[in-house]
Order: C-alpha cells, then sequence, then structure tokens
C-alpha cells in the first residue's frame, strides 16, 4: 500500500497520524494527580497547633534526608491555627501558629477551580511557604512544637502594604519573622536569628488547582546566567543545589508560589518526595531579605513587581517561540481590548507571515493533481523496474515545476506554531474569565455548547473538500477524510481561545486555497480557449 504513495502523500499521513496519536494519548492517559507522601517520607514539616494556655505541642519527628521532620505532615491546618488573617478584595492569605502562610484564597470567581470553589493557592498538606526547618536535631525538635506569638492577627491591604511581626521564642535562639503584605499579592520578607543557627526555609508545594492536557507543573529555577531548570512532578530525581538564583517556583498550570530577591551564594536545593515530586528550600543566614509571591502567573503583575519574575511563566519546549507569541499577542490586546479579537488578529499575522509559503504549497499541490495521470502512466509504463519509474516519476515533477515535499512543507512549518501558540493559550491567565463574544464568555475553558469545535470540525472539512488531493489508495482517501471527525472530538474539550485560533486559521486556508483553486481554473481556461483559437486560425 504504501508502495503506492508519493513522498507527498506519505509525509503527510505520517505528519497528522502523529499528531492524532500525540492528542490522543495524552487525553485517554492523562497526567496522573500524585498521591500525597507518607508522613514518613515527606521532605517537611506541617504539625496541627491548637490554641491552648500551653504554646507548645509535642509532635514525633524522625530524620529523612539529614533533616528532622515532623511525623504530623499530613494533618490538615485549619482556623484553631491560624495566627494572622490578611485580607483584601481579591484575596485571603492565613499565616498559622508555625509562621507559615498557611493558605491564600483567591476570591475573584474568574479563578474558581473546577468545582467553581474559590482557587485555594497554597494546598492543605505538604510544605507551607516560610517554613523554617533546623539543622540542629534537637532545636528542631523543640521548633516544630512552639508556636509563634504576632503583634497583629489581622490585616487589611487594600489600600497600602501592611507589615506584621512574628515571634518564635526558643530555649536557644529567638527567631523573628517580619512580613509585608501589598495589595498585589506579593510580599517582602526578613527572617532574623538571635544566634547564628543554620537552618532552612521553604518554598512550599505547588498550587493544584487548573490542569489541562499538555500543561506542566512541578518545580522552575532561573538563574542569573538566564538558565531555567524545571523539574516536573514525578521527574525528581534527588538532590540538586544552585547558586547565583533569581527565582524558584512551584507552579501549576495558571498560578505559582515564587520567592526571588536572594544573594548570589544563597544555596537552592531542590529535593524529591516518595512520589519523587520536587520540594524546593535553600538555606539561609542569621539575617536574610528576600521577596515572594503567592498567585496567579499574570504578565503585568508580575513584570510590575518586579521584570524578572515573568520568567516564572513557562511555556516548556516551545517557550522560544511561545514567549514572543505572547508578546505580540499581549501588544494586540492593547489595542483591541478583547483577547478574542486579538487572537483573530495574531492568526492573521501569523497567516500573513507563512502566506509565501503557504501558496506555494498550495500552488505545488495543484500541479501534483493535474500531472497525475501522466505519473500513474509512467509508473504503469516501468511497473518491473521500481528505480527507472522513480526516475522518470521525478523527472516528470521536474519538467512540471512541481515539488513533491512543498505541500508539506507548511503544514511542517504551521506545526510548531500551532503547539508554540497552544503553549501560550493554555498558559495565559489573562484567558481566564475573558469573554469574547456571543456565548463564548470564558476563553480559558471548554465552549460547553460545542459550537466552536463543530464550526472547527466543519471548516476543516470543507478545507479537505477544497485541498487538491491525488491518493492512490481508496481507504487512505477514506482515513483522511475522517480527520476532520476526530479533531472536532479531541477539540471539544480544548480552550475556547486555541479552538477559536485553529477555526479562524481554517478559515483563512480556505480563502487562500479557494484563490489558488480559481487562479488555476483561470489558467486552465485560458489555455484551452488559445488552442480553440489556434486550432480556428489553422483551418
Amino acid at each position: 500500500m504504501l508502495e503506492k504513495m508519493t513522498p507527498n502523500q506519505r509525509l503527510m499521513i505520517a505528519m497528522l497520524l502523529s499528531v492524532v496519536f500525540f492528542v490522543a494519548y495524552t487525553a485517554i492517559f492523562p497526567p496522573v494527580e500524585p498521591e500525597l507522601a507518607d508522613a514518613t517520607q515527606e521532605t517537611s514539616q506541617n504539625v496541627e497547633l491548637k490554641q491552648s494556655t500551653s504554646n507548645t505541642v509535642t509532635p514525633a519527628v524522625e530524620s529523612v534526608v539529614g533533616h528532622e521532620i515532623s511525623s504530623n505532615e499530613k494533618i490538615q491546618s485549619n482556623d484553631l491555627s491560624t495566627l494572622v488573617t490578611v485580607t483584601n478584595s481579591n484575596f485571603i492569605v492565613k499565616v498559622d501558629t508555625l509562621g507559615r502562610i498557611s493558605s491564600k484564597e483567591l476570591l475573584q470567581e474568574k479563578y474558581n477551580d473546577q468545582d467553581d470553589h474559590h482557587a485555594q493557592l497554597i494546598p492543605s498538606t505538604g510544605t507551607k511557604p516560610l517554613f523554617i526547618r533546623f539543622l540542629d536535631v534537637n532545636l528542631n525538635k523543640e521548633a516544630v512544637a512552639t508556636a509563634y506569638s504576632s503583634d497583629i492577627s489581622d490585616l487589611d491591604v487594600g489600600t497600602q502594604a501592611k507589615t506584621v511581626t512574628l515571634t518564635q521564642e526558643l530555649s536557644t535562639v529567638t527567631v523573628t519573622k517580619k512580613i509585608t503584605f501589598y495589595a498585589d499579592g506579593h510580599y517582602e520578607a526578613n527572617i532574623s536569628l538571635s544566634n547564628d543557627k543554620r537552618y532552612f526555609v521553604y518554598l512550599g508545594q505547588r498550587p493544584q488547582i487548573t490542569e489541562q492536557m499538555m500543561t506542566v507543573s512541578g518545580a522552575m529555577v532561573y538563574t542569573d546566567d538566564e538558565l531555567v531548570t524545571i523539574v516536573e512532578d514525578g521527574d525528581a530525581e534527588g538532590r540538586k543545589t544552585f547558586s547565583g538564583v533569581e527565582l524558584i517556583s512551584a507552579f501549576d498550570q495558571y498560578s505559582a508560589s515564587i520567592m526571588y530577591g536572594f544573594s548570589k551564594d544563597t544555596n537552592i536545593i531542590i529535593e524529591r518526595d516518595r512520589d519523587d515530586n520536587p520540594i524546593v528550600y535553600f538555606e539561609a543566614m542569621p539575617n536574610m531579605n528576600f521577596g515572594g509571591y503567592i498567585g496567579q502567573k499574570n504578565y503585568n503583575t508580575l513584570h510590575n513587581i518586579k521584570p524578572v519574575l515573568t520568567n516564572a511563566i513557562e511555556y516548556g519546549w516551545f517557550t522560544f517561540a511561545s514567549k514572543p507569541l505572547f508578546q505580540l499577542l499581549s501588544w494586540l490586546h492593547g489595542i483591541f481590548g478583547n483577547w478574542g479579537w486579538s487572537i483573530i488578529a495574531l492568526t492573521i499575522l501569523i497567516r500573513v507571515v507563512l502566506y509565501p509559503l503557504t501558496y506555494k504549497g498550495m500552488v505545488s499541490m495543484q500541479k501534483i493533481k493535474e500531472i497525475a495521470p501522466k505519473v500513474k502512466a509512467v509508473q504503469a509504463k516501468h511497473k518491473g523496474d521500481p528505480q527507472r519509474a522513480n526516475a522518470a516519476v521525478m523527472e516528470l515533477y521536474k519538467k512540471h515545476g512541481a515539488n513533491p515535499l512543498g505541500g508539506c512543507l507548511p503544514m511542517l512549518l504551521q506545526i510548531p506554531v500551532f503547539f508554540a501558540i497552544y503553549r501560550v493559550l493554555l498558559n495565559a491567565v489573562e484567558l481566564q474569565g475573558a469573554e469574547f463574544a456571543l456565548w463564548i464568555n470564558d476563553l480559558s475553558r471548554m465552549d460547553g455548547t460545542y459550537i466552536l469545535p463543530i464550526l472547527m470540525g466543519a471548516s476543516m472539512y470543507y478545507q479537505q473538500k477544497l485541498t487538491p488531493s491525488n491518493f492512490t489508495d481508496p481507504m487512505q482517501e477514506k482515513v483522511f477524510k475522517f480527520l476532520p471527525v476526530i479533531f472536532t472530538f479531541f477539540f471539544l474539550t480544548f480552550p475556547s481561545g486555541l479552538v477559536l485560533y485553529w477555526f479562524v486559521n481554517n478559515l483563512f486556508s480556505i480563502a487562500q486555497q479557494f484563490v489558488v483553486n480559481q487562479q488555476f481554473k483561470n489558467a486552465k481556461d485560458a489555455k484551452i480557449a488559445i488552442e480553440k483559437n489556434s486550432g480556428k486560425n489553422n483551418d
């Protein structure tokens, strides 16, 4: 069967089936949500500190990877352990009696989770931001059993930043944390010890709110030489140490817990838990200043806090293409004020850039279609000699200016563009709750009416009808015709913004193919007219 196909056909089928397989596999076998690690193997501490007349508790502790940890790691924190509450019109932050940021709830509905509840950025179990661990075993046992005190219990950061001072009195050292909270979601922290003790500060577990197909979640380290290291959940392979770090991040699709502003010699450490998920912390000095942010990875918000934080928005392997595409999309949004129209404008610009190549590819496919009968005749003539048949076919292509790979090149170029724009539209938190028009009220979510995916599939089908094909095998042609149905099925759950891009892209392909087809028809009609006139003149 494959021997009867041209190189053009084989390449097209391989490319399309590869895309279908990739999408199908990730849809059928989505990433498994990692189970919470057992208490005996967690690399963090989490104790339930209940309010009582005493400020101490006595949890059991044990040694893991050289540190002392609490065996109550999996116990969920509740309001009884809340020491400080920070309020804002957009969020509520809670600090518990271990001096950790134990909770951050986003109040904006557009950030709601899949169950339509307010997004909770900090998981109830696992490590928490600003948790301190001492290297000294006995001191650490005391620290995880001693509650902090606070100079204030409630802060409203609606109009201006507010600072809270937390204090932990231990037998040999006093720990002081001064945390300034800002309305944009970031904070500045100063941790000081009365005596020089070796200790570590934890970034905290990543948010676990929204994760879709092909998104990356885990930990990131961005260094001053612009090197990005990402350790995805399930891929942590033991301890890694970094220096010269600009920022660290524990992230999911749209949100992250970030720390930044370290001195160049600060040692950042990534370890793994039982499920091979990354745990990030750093070795702190007796007097330590740094910044932090817990929230959505909104580009403008991160840029306004500190431009380097925009590097926390990652696009995986397609960062080299996705990052400038997002910059362009954001610029277009500044013009149109609507993310849907911005996506359409971006699609137009991409089509304009690729127009010369796509046009050339369409012309090549038309030429191949025209000489298809001659190709079959040549193949039949040299049926017993494949080498001579191939040489004769290539000579025929050359004579008529047809390139068997010309039709595939534009499609090959569109694949990385598609995945780059896919990562942009999938990771852009700006699309959450972004309305476009009519029934599309959230470009980050699937179209619940299925109208847009169906329109996309219909446009893909019509594009196929216009596109010349030269299949020699009926079965291959039938499989090819089913691709719009397959793509429609998978696009049902894709974000509306991505489906909108693909639909508009199809419309421009249809328009361009129609123009090319008409040009060839006009040229053919003109040729026939010239031959007729030539025949009349000869008579």
